[in-house]
């Protein structure tokens, strides 16, 4: 069995998927309930992703796993953005934002570290 105990980015994503969960919920209690799929599903497949490449067949399929990652990050963006400047869905909240910054910039670093390797 793994032991991600120690893997910061598998740690980091986990705790984002439960904020992404929150979110989502709250989106979902309003009736929101096209807005809260897409942000669930690309939310919690950022760390889903993350944790297949773990047991990666390959140093490709590391890379394309995580690349995978880093689309659903932006994908994120993208519905967290209209979110945030539509009158008619709640804010996400800073600390969504700015988890989802960092993660984008660790996913980044990851990939170009595989890439040199």
């Amino acid at each position: 069995m793994r032991n991600d105990k120690d893997n910061v980015i598998v740690q980091l994503t986990f705790e984002f998927s439960l904020q992404v969960i929150k979110f989502s919920e709250e989106l979902r209690s309003l009736h929101k309930y096209e807005m809260s799929s897409q942000i669930f599903r690309s939310g919690t497949s950022i760390g889903a992703n993350i944790r297949e490449a773990q047991n990666a067949e390959s140093k490709a399929d590391f890379i394309h796993k995580f690349k995978i990652s880093a689309k659903e990050a932006d994908e994120l963006e993208y519905w967290l953005l209209l979110c945030e400047k539509s009158e008619f869905y709640p804010n996400p909240t800073k600390k969504l934002f700015s988890d989802l910054t960092s993660i984008i910039k660790i996913i980044s670093k990851i990939i170009a570290t595989a890439k040199r390797r």
